[in-house]
């Protein structure tokens, strides 16, 4: 069960790879979810060797965001200090590059833009449906994505998702 790995992390050469690893739920973010990620963040800091992570999803999808069925149990996948996942708040001092194939919603979507660069499939989408449900997306996406993409492009996903 995936539940109990909840992040892999895997090391090529100076390349750390981490992956989301929760593929019956859509890789949504959890608690779990987010130490893992914050802790593969540290170990890419912490490690010489490595020069570039590369996070990217187990399955069909890189991220449908927050694990929705832990937040009405009460639980917050954020860490104080750093953030949604993990990592929206502190990203790592070295490159990160987000690998996006499937589906990147909502918090996956904002996980990518706390990235220093995109690498997407073909079959890649992007989306903040929040705003769908009167909700905006809280974890700093609406502030990155006017900075990372055509003003627009922007505020086309912020006003409808």
């Amino acid at each position: 069960m995936s539940d109990e790995n909840p992040v892999l992390t895997e090391v090529r050469g100076p390349v750390l790879i981490i992956t989301l690893n929760r593929p019956e739920a859509k890789n949504a973010a959890n608690l779990a979810l987010s130490k893992g990620v914050a802790a593969a963040i540290d170990k890419l800091d912490a490690d010489d060797s490595l020069t570039v992570g590369i996070i990217t999803g187990a399955g069909s999808t890189f991220c449908s965001g927050m694990d929705l069925k832990g937040f009405l149990k009460g639980e917050r996948p954020s860490i104080p200090g750093r953030g949604f996942a993990g990592l929206t708040e502190a990203p790592p001092k070295k490159p990160l590059i987000a690998a996006v194939d499937g589906y990147a919603l909502a918090g996956g979507m904002e996980i990518a833009l706390s990235c220093d660069m995109i690498v997407a499939s073909r079959s890649a989408k992007f989306g903040i449906p929040e705003v769908k449900r009167g909700l905006a997306a809280a974890a700093g996406g609406l502030i990155r994505m006017p900075r990372q993409m055509p003003f627009r492009v922007a505020m086309e996903y912020a006003l409808t998702g």
